[in-house]
């Protein structure tokens, strides 16, 4: 299990989240009501770029902008009681500098209330973590497969594969908690290589497509209930909304087509 990295950071949630002993409950959420509905049974809740894909039908995360995440960021801070509400970074807004990370972070920080934020990579962006958790504001790293990295489908290909990816994913762990990141999530990694890094972690790991030695666990939370047809193999679809959506609708359909609706229960 995880130890929590302390950079001096006072966050009373994120302590607790770091000290805990048992599994990690994660889900992301975009919309206010979605949010209340998981934060009862979440211990994090993530703003992630993957919205862009999901509400946005998007190809790939790489598109979206830091006005459309916050706005994103403050419809889920309104349904959140007790989770941890963590934002993604998105695309273009901390890859140059840390100073610019730093000013975009803030402005994340400060609109939409969140906790945390979140960035992928590793040793590429070490400094920018180490002078954001410098400046208040606690980083969940993100290492394996990095979706803002991604353009096309044939690149969402699993890590670790070889020795150099071990290599490569391995030194981004270390350098993700060596700056001060209180939680590293690992995508997309082979079993292998996700039980190694869980045994050199010192901060709390939170695997999606990885292994499940790890201290929590993440999904796009419409994945999970079924919304989509297609889905990655580390999903597991806990119901089928698809089809009870396209029911619904289907009976709407009929009612109106055969003057059943609306009724008088439905008319002032």
């Amino acid at each position: 299990m995880g130890r929590y990295n302390r950079m001096g950071i006072k966050n009373l949630k994120i302590d607790q989240f770091c000290k805990s002993k048992r599994k990690l409950v994660c889900l992301t959420a975009y919309t206010t009501y979605m949010a209340e509905i998981i934060d009862e049974y979440c211990d994090l809740v993530l703003v992630g770029d993957s919205l862009s894909m999901v509400l946005y039908g998007d190809k790939n995360t790489t598109r979206l902008s830091l006005s459309t995440m916050i706005r994103h960021g403050k419809a889920v801070r309104k349904g959140i009681k007790k989770s941890i509400l963590v934002v993604d970074m998105p695309k273009n807004t901390y890859e140059k500098s840390p100073d610019i990370a730093l000013k975009n972070a803030r402005k994340i920080m400060k609109e939409t209330k969140c906790d945390a934020i979140k960035m992928e990579g590793g040793v590429a962006i070490a400094k920018t973590i180490k002078k954001l958790v410098k400046n208040n504001i606690p980083v969940m790293g993100h290492i394996g497969l990095l979706p803002q990295q991604v353009t096309k489908s044939s690149e969402y290909r699993i890590k670790g594969k070889t020795k150099n990816e071990e290599n490569i994913v391995t030194k981004d762990l270390l350098a993700v908690q060596k700056n001060g990141a209180f939680s590293v999530v690992i995508e997309g990694v082979t079993e292998r290589l996700a039980i190694k890094l869980c045994k050199i972690a010192k901060i709390k790991t939170i695997g999606i497509g990885a292994t499940k030695k790890c201290d929590g666990q993440v999904l796009v939370t419409e994945d999970m209930l079924g919304i989509f047809d297609k889905t990655a193999k580390f999903v597991k679809k806990y119901n089928n909304l698809r089809k009870i959506i396209s029911n619904s609708v289907k009976k709407y359909n009929s009612d109106i087509v055969n003057n059943k609706f609306p009724t008088k229960k439905n008319i002032y």
